[in-house]
């Protein structure tokens, strides 16, 4: 997606590489949507790191750090001898996959990458496959995100106000993003419509990433307080909630999503309004039998109790005299401690329709889906 930055537009990504550096390259998630920076990572353990840290976040967005990250790691390995390469690959895996449980789209990305590099017969041609295959992971997903755009895009109509929860935004994904994707459709059909943005505690993706997301795109939206959506609802000015996941059982079509979700999708049913999950297809996990044996990320407390921001006055529409210093500020009662898990699951009886670059199905018809793709 094209991003203004000191009145220039161009086109990032959100991930990408560096081949010359062996660096993976992320669009620095922590400073927005005060800062615009892209870092380049150039480890594959600091890679982890900052998958764990939230330098980059969202489904597809890890997946393609994964996968570049196991790439980064093969190609650091020095020598010749294809047993100790593939001990050390091995590790790499596992140092990745342990940055953050409960996305499966890391997971389904290592494993294309591991697959592709079997064909090459040296540590050099297994070196240049993963890099290979974590380009092709790369530029599948914005292909996805683009495809479930066009899917999505008719059920978004003229004048239909949105509810959005996180970010699935192209900031959490290679590009175009998920839940976003048929706004965009949307927008370049010409279509006018407005998204409400879920602030989204305790990480405030929903108003610092999306909102920023929507802002560059000029689509028209409001922040609103993650506990005004079910009076929102009430009074009939939601029409429709897209949200985006970091893992969905094929078997159930069970959906694990940032946490509030199941409450928004228990608001829209009581309310009657469509609830939509949008995916690409390495978020699928068609070997996990059930929701409950999901592994639910518990992050610090601190992110509860405090937040992250720039200092501005109260009603001010720009950062104050204090500003460009990025500070965390306890809100909480200093003696009080928190819980904070990461995600939560919404069951298929919830859910109107997962989109997906092959069509709408529902939740429990994502076997159909397996079929097509097989």
């Amino acid at each position: 997606m094209n991003v203004t930055v000191r009145g220039r537009s161009r086109p990032f990504r959100t991930v990408a590489f560096d081949p010359k550096k062996n660096a993976v390259l992320l669009v620095e998630q922590r400073l927005l949507p005060h800062e615009f920076k892209v870092v380049p990572i150039r480890d594959y353990r600091a890679t982890a790191t900052a998958i764990t840290d939230m330098v980059v976040r969202g489904a597809g967005a890890i997946g393609a750090t994964a996968a570049y990250g196991l790439a980064q790691g093969a190609r650091a390995f020095k020598g010749t001898d294809l047993a100790r390469f593939l001990t050390h690959v091995d590790l790499v895996q596992h140092t990745l996959k342990e940055a953050r449980p409960t996305a499966v789209d890391p997971v389904n990305a290592m494993i294309d990458v591991r697959a592709a590099m079997t064909s090459g017969k040296t540590v050099r041609e297994q070196q240049e496959l993963a890099l290979a295959a974590a380009e092709r992971f790369a530029d599948e997903d914005v292909a996805h995100c683009r495809e479930l755009g066009e899917h999505g895009a008719p059920l978004i109509r003229e004048g239909m106000r949105v509810l959005t929860h996180c970010n699935a935004g192209w900031l959490a994904f290679v590009d175009v993003g998920t839940a976003t994707a048929p706004l965009y459709a949307a927008q370049a059909q010409g279509r006018k419509f407005h998204v409400f943005c879920d602030e989204t505690r305790p990480r405030c993706q929903g108003a610092s990433l999306t909102a920023w997301e929507l802002a560059q795109q000029g689509i028209s939206h409001n922040v609103i307080a993650d506990n005004a959506a079910g009076h929102l609802m009430q009074r009939g000015e939601i029409d429709l909630v897209i949200v985006g996941s970091d893992r969905v059982l094929g078997r159930t079509g069970e959906v694990a999503n940032k946490i509030g979700t199941y409450t928004k999708a228990v608001l829209a049913h009581r309310h009657k309004i469509p609830f939509y999950v949008a995916i690409p297809l390495s978020t699928i996990d068609w070997q996990m039998a059930a929701g409950r044996d999901i592994p639910i990320e518990e992050r610090s407390g601190a992110e509860v109790l405090g937040a992250w921001g720039i200092a501005q006055s109260p009603g001010s529409k720009v950062p104050g005299p204090k500003s460009g210093k990025r500070t965390y500020v306890r809100i909480a009662n200093p003696t009080s401690t928190a819980r904070n898990p990461g995600f939560d699951v919404t069951p298929p009886e919830l859910i109107t329709g997962i989109i997906t670059p092959h069509g709408i199905f529902k939740p429990r018809e994502l076997k159909k889906l397996r079929a097509i793709t097989a």
